[in-house]
């Protein structure tokens, strides 16, 4: 059965952290702007893209949210090459790849259809490995790949140039993009609402100096998105993502899902809040209802970069307030996209923050209902097989929306800073 997008996986192995070439486009409000957007390739032509489509076998992708530690983590992509040539043999003088083939190169999975065309995946290669299998003529090599997190993780940083007392939450994770080169092309930051300390000059990672901010802007979120770019969203995008038309996911008319992953437990509750900035006071919030039902559950974090105490109490407030219950959960589905009911252009643009409305049906009638966001995409991919299996959670922060059935119920909904 043929897959209902043309599946492309390109190799660049060029240096640097930028993708391929992307070209001006007019109207389009990042790659529109003259002066910005390249007319040209960067390179020379020197260093080759490569189409490995005709000879990949699997495509495996996890990107999203981890849901217990209530980040986002490193994406990973797993490509395997039948390799009847040897062409990834890095010694043979005679393959096409000899003298390009080394870590760190770019590789990219994109999904093509006649209406649209979405990057699943875009990172760098972190290993080969290579297999020829006993009474078996073609080996081949699995490419491991992960997204832009890993070149935060291996850069470490002790100063940020630029990263002085009252810079927002952006323009701290935009200096420290700048101290370890990673290419303006490649973020979307939207403006952060907190403000910072001066840089504390501490020896970290600058994945964990980016995250410190993204924590510090109080319910934003930093990610690679599938087309590699570097991503932030202040606490006001999150919140404005709630009003967003959800997308149906049923037995009954909607896109139909399998393998719902229900989960009724306290894993996700937070009733104990202790945050202290550098330079700082611990700020303690506690919910003593949800204590006395759930027993302490309790977040810990110290030398925030937000630059008031006030910022860290609106935060702690906050996580308590959106954490502090518990209901049922649905963790992830899974959608096969050779089913003619699935609208493949929705699936391969799925984002972050999309709100999802699952109705199951239960074997005696009744019905479980949740509206959540989308988190999170474990793709699966052969010649004979398309699916996704999508993570799912409540909203990272809780807002009040005027005119929304959902997040818009007074006494229920969270009037959020």
């Amino acid at each position: 059965m043929a897959l209902p997008a043309q599946i492309s996986v390109s190799f660049d192995y060029s240096n640097g952290a930028t993708f391929g070439f992307q070209g001006l486009v007019i109207g389009d409000s990042k790659f529109g702007i003259i002066g910005t957007a390249q007319l040209a390739a960067e390179s020379g032509g020197n260093e080759p893209v490569i189409d490995l489509t005709p000879n990949v076998y699997q495509i495996s992708i996890t990107r999203g949210r981890n849901i217990q530690r209530d980040t986002y983590e490193a994406g990973q992509c797993i490509v395997r090459v039948l390799d009847p040539q040897s062409y990834f043999n890095p010694q043979n003088t005679a393959s096409p790849y000899y003298g390009y083939l080394a870590p760190l190169r770019k590789i990219r999975v994109s999904a093509t259809t006649a209406t649209t065309q979405k990057f699943l995946f875009s990172g760098y290669i972190s290993d080969y490995q290579y297999s020829y299998p006993t009474n078996q003529d073609t080996g081949y090599v699995d490419i491991t790949a992960v997204d832009g997190f890993r070149l935060f993780q291996m850069a470490n940083i002790t100063t940020v140039t630029g990263g002085t007392a009252g810079q927002t939450t952006s323009a701290r994770i935009a200096s420290i993009m700048d101290q370890v080169s990673f290419p303006s092309s490649m973020r979307t930051l939207s403006t952060g609402l907190n403000t910072c300390i001066a840089d504390p000059g501490t020896n970290r990672t600058s994945l964990a100096a980016i995250k410190n901010a993204e924590f510090s802007e109080g319910m934003g979120a930093f990610y690679m998105d599938g087309t590699g770019q570097a991503v932030f969203k202040n606490r006001n995008d999150v919140f404005n993502s709630l009003s967003k038309a959800p997308i149906a996911f049923n037995q009954t008319g909607g896109i139909p899902y399998r393998n719902l992953k229900f989960a009724f437990d306290d894993k996700l509750i937070i009733n104990q809040a202790n945050l202290a900035r550098n330079g700082g006071s611990t700020i303690s919030v506690s919910n003593s209802t949800s204590v006395n039902k759930y027993f302490p559950h309790t977040i810990t974090q110290t030398d925030l970069v937000a630059q008031t105490d006030a910022m860290i109490t609106d935060l702690a407030l906050e996580y308590v307030a959106t954490r502090q219950e518990t209901s049922i959960r649905i963790d992830e589905m899974v959608v096969d996209l050779l089913d003619p009911a699935v609208p493949t252009d929705t699936m391969i643009g799925l984002d972050y923050f999309d709100n999802l409305l699952i109705t199951n049906i239960q074997p005696d009638g009744s019905t479980i209902v949740k509206n959540l966001q989308a988190q999170g995409f474990n793709w699966d991919i052969t010649p004979n097989k398309m699916m996704v299996t999508v993570t799912t959670l409540e909203p990272i922060a809780d807002a009040f929306i005027v005119g929304s059935s959902y997040y818009g119920i007074i006494g229920t909904n969270t009037l959020a800073y």
